[in-house]
């Protein structure tokens, strides 16, 4: 039984049984002893009437003959209502019975408090242990309750309460990882404010400045009309940014649902790279698309095209003219793996295991095309569909992205 799992139950269990134990041995022996008094009462009451008759002259014969008699007669019952010994005498005043029945009464109160005592004592000491417990778990209930998960209910030992206890721990635990997911949430939603307030800043400030030259001179064709073409740039910038800015933050959040779908890989690059073909080629830049076998891949066309535009994007930033850009794709037996390489700028050590991260901008890219969330958007979307994106890279030779997804089962 479970209830006996419980060792602080078990112990009670076993000192009841005890208890039982003793108070039967305690009966035996209360009434051996019983026994042997009604024994010395008897053989005193023998030995004082035999005393009695002695000294009255009554012969050994005749005493002898009494004392072992079993048989009763009415005249012996009339002697003894005569001299008042019947049934209704009290036991005052028959000596022999009111003194046996003294030393009974103390024996029985004797052992009656020892065994009440002991009951009490074990009873209290479980109550006592039991309260110990109850308390213990109070106090750290309460820490939970303050939002103080560094304590943990006593697990130590089996049974109901422990059981309850551990229910109580995993429900703390649960309480722990809501409260930390809030605070995450929190504080991503402040970094993501930040952010937007910070990239906002810039193309804000340019706005502003442009209006006021146009305001300025508004009969000035040339000026208006260049100064408009930065507005558009700095509009479409902006636009650029909050859509990139949105998308992260709704795929950090986990609110974007990706609808699988078996997927031509060559048909997937050229969505990808369709809207900046016509870029490569106003730079002087190219980009090959290998005729690898034709393979497909489980993933969201969508998201998984935009991922491959904009590694792609990124190439383009980082290539000079006449650069070119490759990009193929293999099976392994487990995985399908999209390469874009290219012959670029390359990145430095010290800058390979940050590129991922949101609006970062190597030193040495300061002065190209973008605000740092490309690369950190593909990432999110590639690992958001159960992928890994990976990059290798060599300063002034070039840069290889791989992006692995595993194959249809």
């Amino acid at each position: 039984m479970r209830l006996f799992r419980d060792k602080q139950i078990k112990f009670f269990g076993l000192f009841l049984l005890l208890f039982m134990l003793l108070t039967f041995f305690s009966g035996i022996g209360l009434n051996l002893v019983q026994e042997e008094e009604v024994k010395n009462l008897f053989l005193s009451h023998d030995r004082a009437i035999a005393t009695s008759l002695l000294e009255q002259g009554v012969s050994k014969e005749v005493i002898a003959k009494a004392v072992t008699n079993t048989v009763s007669n009415q005249e012996g019952e009339d002697l003894l209502v005569y001299i008042g010994v019947t049934e209704d005498t009290a036991i005052r005043f028959l000596p022999f019975i009111a003194e046996f029945q003294q030393v009974s009464r103390y024996m029985m109160m004797l052992v009656g408090a020892g065994l009440t005592l002991f009951l009490f004592g074990g009873t209290y000491l479980f109550l006592w242990k039991r309260d110990q417990l109850y308390q213990q778990g109070l106090k750290v209930i309460t820490r939970f309750t303050e939002g103080d998960f560094s304590y943990h209910l006593p697990q130590r030992n089996e049974g109901t309460i422990y059981c309850l206890f551990a229910s109580v721990d995993q429900l703390a635990t649960i309480l722990q990882s809501k409260n930390e997911t809030e605070h995450k949430a929190k504080e991503f939603l402040k970094n993501t404010i930040s952010d937007i307030s910070h990239q906002l800043k810039t193309p804000l400030a340019a706005l502003m400045m442009y209006h006021e030259i146009i305001s300025a001179e508004p009969d000035q064709l040339e000026t208006v009309s260049a100064y408009a073409q930065k507005t558009g740039l700095a509009l479409k910038r902006m636009e650029e940014l909050i859509q990139a800015l949105l998308k992260i933050t709704r795929l950090d959040a986990g609110s974007i649902v990706f609808e699988k779908e078996s997927c031509c890989i060559s048909e997937l690059v050229a969505q990808g790279i369709c809207e900046l073909t016509t870029r490569a080629a106003r730079e002087g830049k190219e980009i090959i698309v290998d005729q690898a076998p034709e393979e497909t891949i489980l993933c969201d066309w969508q998201w998984t095209s935009e991922a491959v535009g904009n590694i792609v994007k990124n190439a383009l930033d980082h290539t000079v003219p006449g650069g070119k850009i490759h990009i193929t794709w293999k099976r392994t037996p487990a995985m399908i793996r999209l390469i874009i390489s290219d012959n670029g700028t390359g990145i430095a050590p010290e800058d390979l295991h940050h590129i991922f991260k949101r609006f970062y901008r190597s030193k040495k890219s300061l002065d190209t095309q973008g605000a740092g969330l490309g690369l950190s958007l593909t990432k999110s979307i590639v690992e958001g569909q159960n992928g890994t994106l990976s990059v290798q890279s060599t300063l002034h030779e070039g840069t290889v992205f791989t992006l692995s997804f595993l194959t249809e089962m």
